[in-house]
């Protein structure tokens, strides 16, 4: 078999840009959760049995205790942020299994649920369906691989190392040094993508990185620096590996039977007939 892990906070804005705005008899924007819900009902008729899908129920987690400048709601559209508890509520009376994220993150339950159902021999592929970068820590070989379901793009280990130069296990560590803006957190100074992955691809993870920059016996433009850099700024690279690292011990399941999809719900109903009779009020949102 094979399981489908969503997130289900990507969708959510994937569809609020992507779908033009309906709002249901009381005025409220439904358009989003529509568009997921479509969406997730033409994997089951393309095969999907198994599926698991994640929000943020709360943006904010522990991450935003660790680094102050850590992503937060702030600036999402109020449209956009009322569908989040709409979404979950349908999904789960649709009959699909949803992980409303509170403390932590959407990401930090894919990666749980990925490496939750890859020890169950009779999965044959988990499939993460998100582009996030975060997420390509997850991947193993070709059986945990990820999917951009907007590109139908599978991105296995091969793919990973592809894209970023470092393997799976090294993207904690890669996003360490360059950064990761959506995130909220800067990287060193001087470690750009293309130097970061020659270090990485040599010595895997930041603790290997040899003290001295003679030592490197790489082909970059600034080593010294670079070193220099990552020497000054040990403990905040050490941080931002933390919250680069996905959590892959919450306990969300523990049988993939659990994720087996067998219809909706009786409450469905109900939500079906108020996503049904919304109105279209306007084109798609501009970002």
């Amino acid at each position: 078999m094979e399981v489908h892990l969503i997130d289900g906070t990507y969708e959510l804005f994937r569809h609020f840009y992507a779908w033009p705005s309906m709002r249901d008899a009381n005025g409220n924007e439904i358009g989003a959760v529509k568009g997921v819900l479509a969406s997730i009902l033409a994997m089951v008729k393309e095969g999907a049995t198994h599926i698991g899908v994640a929000t943020d129920h709360v943006i904010e987690s522990f991450r935003n205790d660790l680094w102050p400048g850590y992503k937060t709601g702030a600036g999402i559209d109020p449209d956009l942020w009322s569908q989040f508890p709409l979404l979950e509520e349908a999904l789960q009376a649709m009959g699909i299994v949803t992980w409303a994220m509170e403390n932590e993150e959407a990401d930090d339950a894919l990666a749980s649920a990925a490496h939750i159902a890859a020890q169950d021999a009779r999965v044959t592929r988990v499939l993460i369906c998100t582009p996030d970068k975060d997420l390509s820590q997850c991947v193993q070989g070709t059986r945990v691989v990820q999917m951009d379901r907007r590109k139908r793009e599978i991105r296995d280990e091969a793919g990973v190392i592809a894209k970023f130069g470092v393997p799976p296990a090294s993207i904690p560590d890669y996003l360490a040094l360059v950064g990761d803006t959506a995130d909220g957190y800067p990287g060193l100074r001087g470690w750009g993508a293309k130097g970061t992955a020659a270090v990485l691809a040599k010595f895997s993870h930041l603790e290997a990185i040899p003290q001295e920059a003679a030592d490197w016996q790489l082909a970059i433009a600034n080593p010294r620096g670079m070193n220099e850099t990552l020497r000054t700024n040990w403990d905040n690279a050490i941080l931002f590996r933390t919250l680069a690292r996905l959590k892959t011990d919450l306990p969300l399941f523990t049988n993939v039977d659990q994720l087996h999809w067998t219809g909706p719900t009786a409450a469905f109903e109900a939500i079906g007939t108020r996503l049904d009779k919304a109105k279209v009020t306007k084109s798609p949102k501009q970002r």
